[in-house]
């Protein structure tokens, strides 16, 4: 039953996809005090597994109108840590050869929203903000040819097949087992059933966790 799940939410996850693909991508800005702060990915969109970096610009305005600055040493007392529900992570600021352009290297390991909070101090400027950032996708956007839905479906079969394979090998080897003459008393038929039984075993349960990781990666 777990497993058919696996297949629902997998579906229903390239449904959402496909309503949501036309969203644009774009980073966030905030203005705190003097300082326009940007975050975002240098990779948009961001995917699942796949190394990208979590972007922060962070700028003034300039000696001419409509014009910016880049901040440099932006990190200097202050501290970045990326949010996803619960958990977060502190994030390892490096700085770009350009002033005020600032980045972490993350691998994305869930889909959803992640969040930076920003926390500190810049030149004496006081700096508690939270940025929502783009969704991480699924690799699901990176596919071509796009997966049907119908192969989750042919996996889920391929797996009870599997099962219902070992049964029948099972009760062939009782069987036989149950013919041998033991009358000798040099053959243990308790044990030799028992081996066939482990080896089948073994078989099945390498079938089934192939079928099942191909789910998952769907």
């Amino acid at each position: 039953m777990q497993i058919v799940n696996y297949s629902f939410f997998a579906i229903v996850g390239l449904v959402i996809f496909g309503l949501s693909f036309s969203s644009a991508y774009a980073h966030t800005t905030i203005e705190v005090g003097p300082y326009e702060i940007e975050a975002g990915w240098q990779d948009e969109p961001p995917i699942v597994g796949i190394l990208n970096a979590i972007t922060i610009d962070v700028r003034e305005p300039g000696d001419v109108e409509g014009t910016s600055m880049g901040i440099s040493n932006a990190f200097r007392n202050l501290e970045a840590t990326v949010v996803y529900g619960g958990a977060s992570k502190v994030l390892d600021i490096n700085t770009d050869p350009r002033p005020g352009h600032y980045y972490a290297k993350i691998i994305p390991t869930k889909t959803g929203s992640l969040e930076v909070k920003l926390v500190g101090k810049i030149n004496g400027v006081e700096i508690n903000e939270v940025i929502p950032i783009e969704d991480v996708e699924s690799t699901s956007v990176l596919d071509f040819p796009a997966t049907s839905g119908s192969s989750s479906g042919q996996e889920v079969t391929a797996l009870k097949n599997a099962v219902t394979s070992m049964q029948k090998d099972v009760s062939l080897i009782k069987s036989q087992v149950g013919g041998i003459d033991t009358s000798s008393g040099n053959f243990d038929v308790e044990t030799a059933y028992n081996f066939g039984v482990f080896g089948i075993s073994l078989g099945a349960a390498g079938v089934i966790l192939a079928i099942i990781a191909m789910i998952k990666r769907k």
